[in-house]
Parts: structure tokens; C-alpha cells; sequence
């Protein structure tokens, strides 16, 4: 991670990546412990009048981590969904997994002039 950015841009990433994951439960987000945790968490650890507060730093340096975990399992169930093995697939369904046409025989498999 090279920049963190701001402590209320990451506390957005988790509460959206917690809307993310309540949505397969159907539950709202704002029911659960996690939800609870983090703002509870992040309201204490508020940037307060000293000039270096290393509980808010550390605090948000773990906060950036984890969301940086829940985003990379999310985009690799995502990618694991869409590119899973599902059997044996014939050469135009690989060739188009990957963005590619196979050429047309005019007579198909085996036409000869």
C-alpha cells in the first residue's frame, strides 16, 4: 500500500464493502457487529489535538489492510465464479472466454473443394 489516504475514505471502502456482503445475506449492514465495531472504533480514534496520535495511525493503517482484504476476496470470488472450470469446453467456448473467434469453413469440419 503506498498512500492510505484519509481515515473517512477508508471507513467508507469497509461500510461499502459491508453493504457488499450484507447483500448476499439480506440483512442491512447496519445490524451487524462489524458495522457496530467500526464506527465505534473509528469514533475513538478520532485525529485529536496532538500532533502525532499513533493509535490512529495504527488504527487506520489496520483498518486500509482489511479493506484491502475484503476487497481482493470479493474481486476473487468474482473471478473465480466467472473463469471455474465447469467441465470439459469445446475450442469455441475457450476461444471466446478469452475474446477470441475461431475462423468459419464454408462447408464446416472436413469441406473440401
Amino acid at each position: 500500500m503506498a498512500a492510505l489516504g484519509s481515515p473517512a475514505r477508508t471507513l467508507r471502502g469497509l461500510l461499502r464493502e459491508l453493504r457488499y456482503l450484507s447483500a448476499a445475506t439480506g440483512r442491512p449492514y447496519r445490524d451487524t457487529a462489524a458495522y457496530r465495531y467500526l464506527v465505534k472504533a473509528f469514533r475513538a480514534h478520532r485525529v485529536t489535538s496532538e500532533k502525532l496520535c499513533r493509535a490512529q495511525h495504527e488504527l487506520h493503517f489496520q483498518a486500509a489492510t482489511y479493506l484491502c482484504l475484503l476487497r481482493s476476496i470479493r474481486e476473487h470470488v468474482a473471478l473465480h465464479q466467472e473463469f471455474h472450470g465447469k467441465g470439459e469446453r469445446s475450442v469455441e467456448e475457450s476461444a471466446g472466454l478469452v475474446g477470441l473467434q475461431l475462423p468459419h469453413q464454408p462447408g464446416g469440419k472436413g469441406w473440401e473443394p
